[in-house]
């Protein structure tokens, strides 16, 4: 079983950053739904393709795994989280969304950095990630923070007609 990886304290650049509990399930709804709404074809389906955004605390507890949100008033600003590999030294990024009026700010990348510190505190070597193909903006960041397209793809065979780019990064 892989260790749960919690990480350090936020930094200046997450304000209020904290782990999500079950009580944050419609701002992380609310939060997705604005971003995907950003590119045409997206189509937010929690209870067919999302079911964890209902209970996400639970959710990421029992995968050993942690999501981060960051307050923004009564909603959630952005998110990121961190799944452990199974004692493989890998980890995975997952659900790095920053609300439009939040980016820009660097937030972003304190999130990745953050799920970096995690896993690299957890023994881990090596993150990767997935990252829809329309999601242009995401993948210039994760470029500018030293993650390179492995070349492989993946179709979801969802509502959305996703496909996925993956991205790695040695720590």
């Amino acid at each position: 079983m892989a260790t749960r990886l919690s990480g350090p304290a936020p930094s200046s650049a997450e304000p209020g950053l904290r782990e999500a509990t079950d009580d944050d399930a419609w701002g992380l709804i609310a939060l997705i739904t604005a971003c995907w709404a950003e590119y045409p074809g997206c189509v937010v389906d929690i209870a067919g393709e999302f079911p964890e955004l209902q209970a996400p605390g639970r959710h990421f507890r029992e995968q050993n795994a942690t999501l981060w949100v960051v307050p923004d008033g009564a909603w959630i600003g952005a998110c990121v989280g961190l799944v452990p590999g199974n004692g493989d030294g890998k980890a995975e990024l997952v659900k790095l969304y920053v609300a439009p009026h939040l980016r820009g700010r660097g937030l972003g990348a304190s999130l990745v950095r953050r799920v970096e510190r995690a896993a690299a505190e957890g023994g881990c070597h090596e993150i990767e990630l997935w990252s829809d193909t329309r999601f242009l903006p995401a993948h210039r960041l994760y470029h500018r923070l030293g993650y390179t397209r492995t070349g492989a793809t993946r179709e979801l065979h969802d509502l959305s007609r996703s496909v996925e780019y993956q991205f790695r990064k040695n720590l």
